[in-house]
């Protein structure tokens, strides 16, 4: 069953234009914004010269990243009215073996194993329609995110409860945790950008949406009395030289991060860009 994408109604447009500001072209706008007058390395293989049999070579690039959300309406919130992006389309209430089979199967055979209840270590039952799965995929400058939420079926689509309950321990050191990282303009005040995005956040009530600082803080109270200037971390030594960046969680308690590249550190992902590419074989 699918439902009609719903166009971004932020319910304040002038907050969100004054954070979309800040941001200018916040969100995404990597390849493009690398790519712009520079040289390839001569080390990397053009893109053109690559075995088209090769798996490297059927791709073409990084289409999307998930994630798993608690409650979906707070999560598409975040992602549209407050980081700006736009609604692709969303799809909803998946059951029945095939999806099973192609989501899940890998942790059923586990479950085997195991010898356990897939249930007990999170696996829903899509096959038997107990539960159900929905997504929503929001469009940013060079990528999407997809957002999807397994419910029981007796709860709404986009409501706040999911089928199972959230990691409680969310450090990036952990292993397997991955995170989104947005790219700031090279124009942008970085600090101020943090600042209003907290702001911005909380004034959704969006509490969880809380970046880091870069002096040392013991206490919630200690990181929101920090300076702004405590906002960015501004590396300075090769080869990440030009890179300016926080750590930040999300509504969800999803890891995210906000990066600035600019000076040396945006030539090198620039001409990386352009071998992978194979653009320096046309100039």
């Amino acid at each position: 069953m699918s439902q009609q994408p719903a166009a971004v109604q932020p319910d304040d447009p002038e907050r969100r234009a004054i954070l979309c500001a800040a941001g200018g072209a916040a969100i995404g706008g990597i390849a493009a914004a690398l790519a712009a007058g520079t040289t390839a390395s001569a080390q990397e293989t053009p893109a053109a010269t690559r075995d088209p049999n090769s798996l490297g070579g059927r791709l073409q690039g990084v289409q999307h990243f998930g994630l798993t959300v608690q409650n979906m309406e707070r999560a598409y919130e975040f992602y549209t009215a407050v980081l700006g992006g736009t609604e692709v389309f969303r799809h909803g209430d998946f059951q029945g073996d095939a999806v099973q089979n192609t989501l899940l199967a890998d942790q059923e055979i586990l479950a085997n194993e195991l010898g356990v209840n897939p249930r007990t270590i999170g696996v829903p039952d899509l096959r038997g329609g107990a539960q159900r799965l929905d997504v929503r995929f929001i469009q940013f400058d060079n990528v999407v995110i997809e957002l999807l939420q397994y419910r029981d079926a007796d709860q709404p689509m986009g409501g706040p409860k999911a089928f199972a309950e959230p990691v409680e321990h969310m450090s990036p050191a952990f292993p397997r945790m991955m995170h989104i990282c947005f790219h700031v303009g090279d124009d942008v005040d970085f600090n101020q950008f943090i600042a209003d995005l907290e702001a911005e956040s909380a004034r959704r009530g969006m509490t969880q949406v809380r970046a880091n600082r870069i002096i040392r803080v013991s206490t919630e109270d200690e990181r929101r009395a920090a300076p702004m200037s405590a906002n960015t971390n501004k590396v300075t030594v090769a080869p990440s030289d030009g890179w300016e960046l926080i750590y930040c969680k999300g509504p969800e308690g999803e890891q995210l991060e906000f990066v600035k590249a600019i000076g040396p550190v945006k030539k090198r992902f620039a001409d990386a860009l352009q071998a992978h590419l194979g653009l320096s074989g046309a100039q």
